[in-house]
């Protein structure tokens, strides 16, 4: 059957990173995703962690030699004309599992067809093809414009962010949790005297809960004095496992209708999560109790189908300060549990 005509598109995209409950690291990765008749061929693969080769912190020449490829202007990758479309967002290994596709030219067009999950050089189509998926027939005109535009190395915007508090042996914990997962951060008490160029390679800024509005103000009007538009997280707890996924969410500037997890609310004993497309969410619960110590319960781990859901949370988030974390592969929203007004 002949491909039909879908339009083709790139976005940038992230693989969110955190601090799990357990102690793991789970790496964060921004990379440009595809857009397939406006929306991310991602979502179409329910549950699949993974990113494309098109990632912002490979080599430049490397990131130039995958555009290449995608335009056929190089050998497949793959026999039988294989091109690797997501793949494994840890380290990018096949033997890991990658989305796979044959990519050709017919005429002027792209056509993508015969999508597969492959863990060796060959795929098995009958086992492991995306039968649902494709095939896709891009005009060549749109198809190449969307990926030329990337070689003039805008892809390439690194990720990091300032720290601003009091609490030094917190934010060099919360520096260390960043960097292990690929953020960059730096810490500082005052921005004032931060030239504008250093100031331009920050996408956010997490102030601690003891930073005057004086001095958040301040540090606003440094980087709009340098043109820089960042994102301000305002730090819910000296937890960081919470503060990493603050600061994941600022960094996460791609519209909602992008995202598979676009809502939590938590209040009365329960957390409310609506997510556009089926997806893996993990909600965790932290605690802050009244002797100032930290409690973390796993809420949910488990596949949600597209729309809204309720989720009971443990009796003890009503008491102390409390807060819910909710993450899938590619965003995570945080939000503090509402209390109950006395009656």
């Amino acid at each position: 059957m002949a491909a039909e005509y879908a339009t083709f598109g790139l976005a940038p995209a992230m693989r969110a990173g955190g601090v799990l409950s357990d102690g793991d690291y789970q790496v964060h990765r921004d990379f440009v995703d595809f857009i397939v008749d406006g929306r991310p061929l991602l979502f179409r693969l329910s549950d699949l962690d993974a990113v494309s080769p098109l990632a912002s912190d490979i080599p430049p020449a490397i990131f130039t030699a995958q555009v290449r490829s995608l335009l056929l202007e190089t050998d497949a990758p793959l026999p039988g004309g294989r091109y690797v479309i997501y793949g494994c967002p840890e380290c990018e290994d096949l033997a890991c599992g990658a989305v796979t596709a044959v990519i050709r030219r017919d005429g002027d067009d792209f056509i993508w067809r015969d999508f597969a999950w492959q863990t060796g050089e060959h795929a098995d189509l009958e086992l492991n093809g995306y039968h649902g998926i494709g095939p896709f027939r891009f005009s060549g005109a749109e198809y190449r414009a969307a990926l030329a535009a990337l070689l003039d190395g805008a892809a390439h915007t690194g990720r990091r962010v300032l720290l601003i508090g009091d609490r030094v042996a917190l934010l060099a914990r919360l520096a260390a949790a960043l960097r292990t997962i690929g953020i960059g951060a730096d810490i500082t008490r005052d921005a004032g005297d931060v030239p504008a160029d250093e100031l331009r390679a920050y996408a956010a800024v997490a102030f601690g809960r003891s930073v005057g509005e004086q001095e958040r103000a301040a540090v606003r009007r440094a980087f709009t004095g340098a043109g820089v538009d960042v994102a301000y997280v305002d730090g819910l707890a000296p937890i960081v496992p919470l503060l990493v996924a603050q600061i994941e969410h600022a960094l996460d500037r791609g519209p909602v209708e992008r995202r598979r997890l676009t809502r939590l609310a938590a209040a009365d004993g329960a957390a409310d999560v609506e997510v556009s497309s089926p997806c893996r969410v993990r909600l965790t619960a932290y605690r802050v109790d009244r002797l100032n110590r930290t409690h973390t319960h796993e809420v949910f781990d488990g596949i949600l189908e597209a729309g809204s859901h309720r989720i009971p949370l443990d009796p003890k988030t009503a008491k102390g300060e409390s807060f819910v974390v909710a993450r899938e592969s590619g965003s995570v929203l945080v939000e503090a549990v509402a209390r109950r007004k006395p009656g």
